[in-house]
């Protein structure tokens, strides 16, 4: 994600080092904020947030953590409670259908709509269920590494996955039927 040589100088005082670094993890942060809150302005809010805590809290970085996982823990614990302030809406944009040319039409709205569902699903799930799959499944985070982020027993995390993954199953059992919802 980004060199350690990087880091040091951030926490050591160098103020370009320290800008480029924010701006490396920016792209990161928004996505990670986005794929929790699944609300562009959120995320937007959430991400800014997240970098200005980062900055002034570079020096509490201490390397016997994975930076990631850092920056991980500093974005969900914003989200959190973000998500616990605010109801979450739904953007119209979000929903509008894209089709292109030579692709077919049928295809396209089917997957639309399973993405819709999948996403409406994993909005469903308790925050804390939701934060360890949006970790697992969408930013690729290992079961360590989630732990490390939420600041969770390892065998908690694979509990969360475990119920979130049969939660998910039971909401959205009618595609493993071939059909669809809506």
């Amino acid at each position: 994600m980004v060199e350690p040589g990087l880091i040091r100088s951030a926490q050591s005082g160098d103020r370009d080092a320290l800008i480029t670094l924010l701006r490396e993890i920016e792209q990161y942060v928004y996505r990670t904020a986005y794929y929790i809150l699944n609300n562009e302005q959120d995320a937007l809010d959430a991400s800014q947030e997240a970098l200005i805590r980062i900055y002034t809290k570079i020096q509490s970085y201490e390397e016997k953590a994975q930076f990631k996982t850092w920056v991980q823990r500093i974005v969900t614990n914003i989200c959190i409670d973000k998500f616990r302030r605010t109801k979450p809406t739904v953007s119209i944009e979000e929903h509008n259908l894209t089709f292109l040319g030579n692709e077919s039409v049928e295809r396209d709205v089917l997957s639309s709509h399973a993405a819709h569902d999948i996403r409406e699903a994993i909005d469903q799930l308790p925050e804390h269920h939701r934060a360890v799959v949006v970790l697992r499944y969408l930013q690729d985070f290992s079961y360590n590494e989630i732990a490390d982020s939420l600041n969770l027993p390892l065998n908690t995390v694979k509990s969360y996955l475990f119920r979130a993954r049969q939660q998910l199953q039971t909401m959205l059992q009618d595609y493993e039927k071939g059909g669809v919802r809506g």
